[in-house]
């Protein structure tokens, strides 16, 4: 996998709601990865719904960060992504409010920076996410038996950029 993520503290977010089926994806694959050990320099978080406290919580210094959320693309549900995601432009801000209960990886980095903006800081160098298309967005617990099979996958993503961050910044010589 080329491109990984910059030396530094790195974020791990599960973002999703656990009571909308294959939503709730970043959330367990979260809960999986925090049964494994993890470098210091990783910091594991559940966020569920709680997008703009995740919005905030990024401007505190992280280096990277990894949004995993149900992400629909339009592919086969089940499949994963990893896709790099940048920051809007000033001129790109979202004028309607925010509904802070369904706020997608887009939302959050468009408050951020909005955040960013008005705040005169700055975020972190690097975003990406690791999505799984959904099969169902429906009212229930649990994710469907496709999206759960993805999760491993998922994981393994996750683990791998979490690791590449780590040769990075040991050969810096900074974490």
């Amino acid at each position: 996998m080329s491109g990984g993520l910059p030396q530094g503290k790195v974020l791990v977010a599960g973002v999703g709601n656990i009571f909308l089926g294959d939503d709730g994806f970043g959330v367990e694959v979260v809960r999986r990865l925090s049964a494994l050990a993890m470098p210091e320099h990783v910091e594991l978080v559940d966020t569920g719904v709680r997008g703009v406290h995740l919005a905030y919580q990024l401007l505190e210094g992280y280096r990277s960060v990894v949004l995993v959320d149900a992400t629909a693309r339009g592919c086969e549900p089940g499949t994963v992504y990893l896709i790099e995601a940048r920051l809007p432009e000033p001129e790109e801000q979202p004028t309607a409010l925010v509904d802070g209960h369904r706020m997608t990886p887009d939302a959050v980095l468009a408050v951020l920076g909005t955040l960013t903006a008005g705040l005169g800081g700055s975020g972190p160098e690097r975003v990406l996410v690791v999505g799984c298309e959904p099969l169902t967005l429906d009212e229930g617990v649990g994710l469907s038996p496709v999206v759960e099979a993805a999760v491993d996958e998922a994981v393994a993503v996750v683990l791998g950029l979490v690791e590449e961050a780590g040769r990075t910044a040991a050969a810096m010589g900074t974490r």
